[in-house]
This record gives structure tokens, sequence and C-alpha cells, in this order.
């Protein structure tokens, strides 16, 4: 039987949701404006705060879009805030090309100045909140996994909207979505960051020194760290190439991504995994035949794909 509290109940557990602040854009919603308000005592709504360069938001959308198939017509409504990282995230063809590349057919909407983010109070990415048809938050989950009890949280709201509704409160079909799910037990590396905000695991060069400098790789690599090969221009959020050079990497995980865009057309760069060309473990945007990859738009692009978690070097030449 399904179990239901009242609005006083309710106020006394959950906290009402906050309403989306001025978006910068709103996409797949054909150009009209969107609001938590116009749901409320009608849909269930999930809000996913996500920026598509992020690997755990990436790995997320799987899921919503899942989800957004299999309950939008029992009144699930899926609003992706897209809350921007890096500066490249702000524009809006960008991010629609992120959209349309990744399948999402839910409304989005851009929040480059953190006005929603900032209301709800929020601080990853990515970072799930259901609001149930009073508008409550009724269940929140920051970064990747637990996907069956966020799917089971999603089950139970329907449940009490149909009832309102005077439908099947028993949501028909109860099994959960199945999305291969990522083993993030072998991770041993962290995000490493090039610009001098954040590039305190820069190996071979000094931490928040900005300007263009010449750097000489070292005879030996330390895990985890960051080296730079040839003549590189050190800004807040990025390093660009100014002369053919080489990105080392000596890692500990199984996969290997990368943020980069080409700044005048595409650049071609060359994929070495500890000496040798990448070959079996290219990953997804590696052409393995030469062990190229392609660098045009702004992008998350993944490099290496291991069969197990280990500690190998990469090297990205420019």
């Amino acid at each position: 039987m399904l179990g239901l509290l009242s609005p006083a109940e309710k106020a006394q557990q959950y906290k009402l949701a906050p309403e989306l602040v001025s978006p910068d854009s709103y996409l797949n919603t054909d150009g009209q404006p969107i609001s938590l308000a116009q749901y409320k005592g009608k849909k269930v709504v999930l809000i996913d705060f996500w920026t598509y360069s992020c690997i755990n938001c990436l790995r997320t959308t799987p899921y919503l879009n899942a989800w957004y198939e299999k309950y939008k017509d029992k009144g699930l409504v899926i609003i992706g805030v897209h809350t921007p990282e890096f500066a490249f995230e702000h524009i809006q063809g960008n991010v629609s090309d992120a959209i349309t590349r990744l399948g999402i057919k839910y409304p989005v909407v851009q929040d480059n100045e953190y006005k929603t983010w900032n209301a709800f109070g929020n601080q990853f990415w990515p970072n799930k909140y259901l609001v149930d048809v009073d508008g409550y938050v009724v269940e929140n989950h920051a970064g990747e996994g637990d996907y069956d009890k966020t799917e089971a949280a999603i089950q139970q709201a329907l449940a009490e909207l149909a009832s309102r509704q005077g439908g099947d409160v028993s949501v028909k079909d109860s099994s959960t979505v199945a999305v291969p799910q990522t083993d993030l037990s072998g991770i041993g590396s962290p995000e490493t960051y090039f610009g001098y905000n954040r590039n305190q695991y820069f190996g071979n060069g000094q931490y928040g020194q900005s300007g263009a400098r010449a750097y000489v790789l070292p005879a030996s690599y330390s895990t985890n760290m960051l080296y730079l090969g040839g003549t590189w221009d050190i800004q807040s959020e990025y390093a660009e190439s100014k002369s053919a050079g080489h990105i080392v990497y000596k890692y500990n995980s199984k996969d290997v991504y990368f943020v980069a865009s080409g700044k005048n057309g595409p650049v071609k760069v060359k994929i070495m995994r500890d000496g040798v060309p990448v070959g079996t473990f290219s990953g997804a945007d590696v052409d393995a035949a030469n062990s190229t990859a392609t660098i045009n738009k702004n992008r998350l692009y993944h490099l290496i794909k291991e069969t197990t978690s280990g500690t190998h070097t990469i090297d990205i030449q420019v």
C-alpha cells in the first residue's frame, strides 16, 4: 500500500524546491520558457545539474535518457540545468551540440551565472534533485551511482502523482533501467587541470604562473603529475600550444579523457601509451590504425580505454 504524507508532514520533512532563476536560454523547449511552478500539482520533476565536459555527468546521462523515455508518459519531467565549469561551456552552440551528441530529448536550461545553482545551494556536478507533485525536494543524489535508489524514488513520486489524479498508483513497470554501470573503484588519478587557476599537479612548471614559456620534459615522471614539452602559453583555464610539443601524464586508472579544442580548426595529435602507439587501447576518439585523435570542438575526448585499471604513461604529441 502506498504510504503518503500529508502536506503538514511534508513541510516538516522536506524543503520546497526553489524556482529556476533567470535561465540564459531554454533548449529542447521549442524556445518556450519553462518553470517549476508550471508543473506543481501536475508533474514530478527531476532536476539534473550538469556540464557537458564533465565525465561524471556524461556517465550519468544514459540513465537520465532512459528514465525520460520510460516515465515521461507517466508524469515525469526532467530538466537539465547546465551550469558551466569553463568559459567555453557558456556558449549556447556548444551546449546545443552536446545535447544532440548525447541524445538528450528533455528540456535543458543554461545557468551561466550560477543563479539556479546558488538558489538550490548546489555544490556538485552532477547532482539530481527529485521534486514531487507538491513541489518538495524528496530525494537528492550528488555524483554517480545509486541509480536504483533514484529510480525507486521516481517511481514512488509518480505513484503519489497517479493517486492524486485517480490513476494506477502501482507504476506498472517497477523494474529499473538497464544501463551498464562504470566501476569507479580503480580510479587512482585525480582530475588534472592545465590552467594556472588549478594546475597544482604541474610537474615541470610553477603552480599559478601565467604566460608563454618553453618546457623541457624530465628523464622520468611521477604518477599523477602533468608534464609539458615545447612552448606553451598558460592561461587561467587552459594551456595553449605554441609549438610542436608533448603532454605527458603517468596515470593510474582505466580510461583517460581530455578536455580540449582546436583554436584555428581541427588539430591532429598522436597518442602514445608507454612509448608505443595506443593500438587496441584506443579510446572512442582515437583512430587505432594510426594512433591519432582529431581535436576540433570544445569537448571531452576519450583517448585511452584499458581492459583493467593500472599505471601507464600517456604522451599526447601535438
